[in-house]
């Protein structure tokens, strides 16, 4: 296998190209843009015009999330090969950070069923170009075999919670803050979601700003040109063709994003179902204050953001380079269903009282659900992305990240499902069946890791 490399002759350098932090902060404002509509989604669905939102019935307004959030990882396929065959990855990111500012604008502008469904259709065809494309940039940054690759994408993947860490909070604070109307005893009238929209909009331009601004001073040509270009003299190189080893590797793929799937569509709870429960029955009132819900999903990236230099120098340590990625990536399914136990202790906590939403459960099983949530992805996520860009064929590195992608997909449109019943079957018994049947399929990883690595060909 043949890559482009910023770095090709210094492989041993413990520092990284200036270009990963360019490609840091530009995805870390990309995520500030699609967290912070995110954590505010569920609950402009669910909220009725009065209140700001669209009075949409909490099981057909998890349906819709389910849909977008999944979708959103599926046109990461096509991107991604439009980006290998005709356009680069960098025209990709470009193309696909400007349409998802429109779908940000388009929220913002049109407070209807009608702006919905426009909005959300921009920022699942951008996010098609962009996600698959900046990920696939990162591994390109460094030559076959690179030990930094893996404490790269730990790097990167902080940039990824940054925004996702920040969005929540300052969205927040603007739809449940300053924008947000109060009557006289200081309760929430409606809230200011249009204004959560604009300022996720305007953290997209901020870092296509940056992009455009900076990518030929640190990238020079990579990704500048599609992978099947021959012309070297307009700076791409010849691709070498594709073996069976190569073929194989890609087998791995397809059967690592099938492990992922279901990884993902229990952790992607967090901003339907775990958010709808934390609304109504955690008890969010600290020191007198009482924490908007969707600040919570500012948890997660905090924990990551504190928590990936610690990963990021456990997986070059002697003993972080002894697990191989299918081993990791069991574990991390084992912490996700292990993190759902918290959960229920805290539906335990308030007895039978199912619907009384006065009984209020600890805060901290929630936080202690996101804790192990976050130690989990820390094992898969960083870990997946950097081993798709090492086991890809170069003339299919973008695709092959679609491929990837493709697990969230699926996971988010499965969550969607989950989320809906949840109702209907109660938390206690999905949260049980989640953490049961992850923890199985990561035992299942981990027991198939020889024949997995086989198939890699001395990639671990």
């Amino acid at each position: 296998m043949s890559t482009v490399s910023i770095d090709d002759n210094h492989s041993e350098k413990k520092g990284h190209p200036k270009a990963l932090y360019l490609l840091f902060f530009t995805e870390m404002w990309e995520r500030f843009s699609y967290y912070g509509m995110r954590g505010i989604l569920i609950l402009y669905l669910t909220k009725s015009y009065f209140e700001g939102g669209l009075a949409i019935d909490e099981k057909d307004a998890s349906l819709i999330y389910g849909f977008f959030t999944g979708f959103v990882y599926f046109t990461p396929l096509i991107g991604g090969w439009l980006a290998d065959q005709y356009i680069g990855q960098r025209k990709a990111i470009t193309i696909g950070g400007i349409t998802m500012m429109l779908g940000q604008f388009t929220l913002f502008a049109l407070n209807t069923h009608t702006g919905l469904y426009m909005g959300l259709l921009l920022l699942i065809i951008g996010n098609g170009f962009f996600k698959p494309n900046i990920s696939t940039l990162v591994g390109r940054l460094y030559s076959d075999n690179d030990p930094r690759r893996d404490a790269a994408f730990s790097i990167f993947y902080m940039g990824i919670n940054l925004g996702a860490f920040l969005a929540p909070l300052a969205i927040g604070y603007f739809s449940d803050g300053i924008f947000a109307t109060r009557d006289a005893a200081g309760k929430i009238i409606t809230y200011g979601y249009k204004y959560g929209f604009l300022i996720s909009g305007i953290g997209m331009l901020l870092g296509q700003l940056l992009f455009n601004g900076l990518a030929q001073k640190y990238l020079k040509d990579i990704g500048r040109y599609p992978a099947t270009k021959k012309d070297e003299s307009e700076g791409a190189v010849e691709v070498k063709p594709v073996t069976k080893e190569d073929r194989q590797r890609h087998i791995v793929i397809f059967i690592l994003t099938a492990f992922v799937v279901f990884f993902w569509a229990g952790f992607e709870q967090a901003g339907s179902s775990l958010s709808l429960y934390t609304d109504k029955y955690i008890n969010r009132v600290v020191l007198g204050f009482e924490i908007p819900t969707a600040w919570f999903q500012s948890v997660n990236p905090l924990f990551i953001v504190a928590l990936a230099p610690l990963f990021a120098v456990f997986w070059t340590s002697s003993l972080g380079k002894k697990l191989s990625t299918p081993i990791k990536m069991g574990l991390g399914m084992i912490l996700l269903g292990i993190g759902f136990f918290f959960m229920l202790a805290a539906v335990a906590e308030r007895g039978g009282n199912v619907e009384d939403v006065n009984i209020k459960a600890s805060l901290v099983w929630l936080v202690m659900t996101y804790l192990l949530h976050t130690i989990g992805e820390l094992c898969l996520s960083p870990v997946g992305l950097s081993v798709v860009t090492k086991l890809s064929h170069p003339k299919f590195a973008s695709l092959m990240m679609g491929v990837w992608l493709l697990a969230s997909f699926l996971a988010n449109i499965i969550g969607g499902f989950v989320a809906s019943v949840v109702e209907s079957l109660g938390a206690s018994t999905i949260f049980a069946t989640i953490a049961g049947f992850v923890i199985g399929l990561g035992l299942i990883m981990i027991l198939l890791n020889k024949q997995i690595l086989k198939l890699m060909h001395g990639i671990r």
